[in-house]
């Protein structure tokens, strides 16, 4: 057995990173749709679950710059592993708490260690595939894929334990994490050079069809929030089984895959601004039948959407931040974007709650408002970089 050196070391960098994104996001895939049956099981109703996550969204967002910053200066995979530790500890703690402000509590702090190693995972996923020649969106499928399998796995659990003990299994699946992290193989240049700041360019701020993306990606994101909040516990009371409801978020991500997939083919009529424009057509069209309550045969199509809604909006809104930043602030403004973003949502996610809490899913109307509201922003955005006067 002759292994070419090279070859092998590149193979065992991405068996080792392609473990990790899956078991990373089985733990998403049992959190996303499953929590807020939890946090109901725990005696929440849906206001205060709306603002358990709102919460949680506005500490990572804070959360990821610091992370990014000590990820520069001490090397991105130490940094991962401290945050996958912290986010077992604080997961762990959160199964153990009961009451409103001790679950919102730990909840954030999982929020904010976790969030971070997902962000890193791609941070070291494109500096060492880079180093290697390889390319990343084959590697980060893994994660998809296995957010796919946990969706389904975890809603056919959730029909045989109990909705309390469905926090053991996100607490589990993020230990796993935790060693597939420190499997990781330590990359040659891992750190970043911490004095090389950007040049002095005209700050984005000034730039309108910056500002007009940035809020047509928040509202249209955004948008999302009673769909990720409150859809599991929707259909449940709609009498879906776990599996069904499994199933139909799966469907989701595979669309959005689809999506990333198709996105090296797009044709160059679809720039950035058309991008936006399409995901919140999609979005608008999506939550307009959703707050209609559809019958359950059109809700496969409908999680088809995700594809636009949610896909379409995060290719347009990256690709026209990587067009339109200055060269060496892409970092500072894709920063911008988080920030923005995740002010947005966590904003949507509180009046989520308070909508679902009054009016169920007629809650995806104001959904529908605010994906109109974003394709405008996105409409004004497309006028300006297409427009050969501007």
């Amino acid at each position: 057995m002759h292994h070419h050196p090279k070859k092998s070391t590149a193979e065992n960098f991405v068996l080792r990173l392609g473990l990790f994104y899956a078991v990373l996001f089985v733990t998403l895939g049992v959190q996303l749709p499953f929590l807020p049956v939890w946090l109901a099981a725990k005696g929440l109703d849906p206001q205060d679950i709306g603002i358990v996550l709102a919460a949680a969204v506005v500490v990572r967002v804070f959360a990821i710059p610091l992370a990014t910053r000590v990820a520069d200066r001490r090397g991105v995979r130490g940094v991962i592993i401290i945050a996958a530790v912290a986010a077992t500890v604080a997961l762990g703690a959160l199964g153990l708490t009961a009451g409103m402000v001790a679950i919102m509590i730990a909840y954030a702090l999982a929020s904010a260690a976790y969030m971070p190693v997902m962000m890193l995972a791609d941070t070291y996923a494109l500096r060492g595939l880079a180093q290697r020649g390889l390319a990343y969106g084959p590697v980060r499928m893994w994660g998809s894929v296995a957010f796919i399998f946990a969706s389904f796995g975890a809603g056919a659990l959730l029909d045989v334990i109990a909705a309390r003990d469905l926090i053991w299994l996100i607490v589990a699946a993020m230990a796993m994490a935790t060693l597939a992290a420190t499997a990781l193989v330590p990359l040659d240049i891992d750190i970043v050079n911490p004095t090389a700041s950007s040049p002095r360019a005209t700050p984005v701020w000034r730039d309108l069809s910056f500002l007009a993306v940035i809020a047509a990606a928040s509202l249209i994101q955004a948008s999302h929030a009673v769909y990720y909040g409150f859809s599991t516990i929707d259909w449940q009371a709609a009498g879906f089984g776990g599996q069904t409801i499994g199933a139909l978020w799966a469907l989701g991500v595979i669309a959005e895959i689809g999506m990333f997939a198709a996105s090296a083919r797009l044709p160059p009529a679809l720039t950035p601004g058309a991008l936006l424009l399409i995901g919140a057509a999609g979005a608008l069209l999506r939550w307009s039948a959703m707050a209609a309550g559809p019958p359950a045969a059109a809700l496969p199509a409908l999680q088809a959407l995700h594809g636009l809604s949610f896909g379409a909006t995060h290719l347009g809104a990256l690709g026209f931040v990587v067009r339109a930043a200055p060269p060496g602030a892409g970092a500072k403004a894709q920063g911008y974007l988080a920030v923005v973003l995740g002010l947005t949502t966590a904003a949507a996610m509180a009046a989520a709650g308070a909508l679902y809490d009054r009016y169920g899913g007629h809650a995806y109307a104001a959904m529908a408002v605010m994906a109109c509201l974003g394709g405008m922003c996105a409409f004004f955005a497309w006028r300006r970089t297409t427009d050969p006067r501007q």
